[in-house]
């Protein structure tokens, strides 16, 4: 990857993009992780600092170095930003279902509402909501439908996550941001490799031998020595979570 020319094809396409939409602007959500402060960095190449909007949204299971970070690379950028906690929305939404707890239905509830906060600020100041998925993530569906993964642009989409390491690194992302753990935070102690299993290195090189060589599982299994069990896994999650990315499909009418 052409480090330089991988930055100005992303500046040069929010650019159109929000030049297209007659929008005013970029929303961010901030988690203080590697992808969306690389996104905020980008955006803010791409309309200056003053039109992007950033929102930290803690809740009780977000690390509190998560929420500094995302304050900080707010300040550090000069963007207009705001903090809000969801945990009263949460609870309130727990409160009306009753339902006995549930990791992953909490964890998905708390993403969807903060990209109904994200949305709020996004129509009301005319801006385009930027995603912060990257490729493996998105290929993988590691990912909220209609939650993170709701956008209007997806800046990083095409980068798997190595290239979003190798692009934070060239764009001066602070080094304590791009050290630590990938974690959404949407539970205690949660981190992203631990819940997938496998590490964003080993991933992505599947990923490549897949979608970009074209290769079987059983190839890939010999070109990088690991068990074919690694990879179909890696297959499994692509074709399960195709639906995160689709728009819902319906069946096709009978013509008479």
């Amino acid at each position: 990857m052409n480090v330089e020319k991988t930055k100005e094809d992303i500046v040069n396409f929010i650019k159109s993009k929000v030049n297209e939409a007659k929008t005013d602007g970029i929303v961010v959500g901030l988690s203080g992780g590697i992808d969306s402060t690389l996104a905020a960095y980008l955006a803010c190449e791409a309309v200056g600092k003053e039109n992007v909007f950033g929102i930290i949204m803690p809740s009780t299971t977000t690390p509190t170095e998560d929420k500094l970070h995302g304050i900080s690379i707010a300040q550090g950028l000069g963007i207009e930003y705001k903090e809000i906690a969801i945990d009263s929305i949460l609870n309130e939404f727990l409160l009306m279902t009753q339902l006995e707890e549930n990791n992953l239905a909490i964890g998905n509830l708390k993403a969807r509402i903060r990209m109904s906060i994200i949305y709020y600020y996004a129509n009301a100041k005319n801006y385009l909501v930027s995603g912060t998925g990257n490729k493996s993530e998105i290929l993988i569906g590691y990912f909220t439908k209609h939650g993170d993964g709701a956008c209007d642009i997806e800046p990083i989409g095409d980068l798997y996550k190595t290239d979003v390491y190798r692009l934070s690194e060239y764009l001066g992302v602070p080094q304590e941001i791009i050290d630590k753990p990938p974690r959404a935070g949407l539970w205690n102690n949660q981190t992203d490799e631990a819940e997938i299993g496998m590490s964003y290195d080993l991933i992505d090189q599947i990923l490549y031998q897949y979608i970009d060589n074209d290769k079987k599982d059983s190839e890939i299994s010999e070109i990088l020595e690991i068990s074919q069990d690694d990879v179909d896994m890696i297959i499994n999650k692509i074709n399960r979570n195709r639906h995160k990315s689709k728009v819902p499909e319906s069946p096709q009418k009978t013509i008479l």
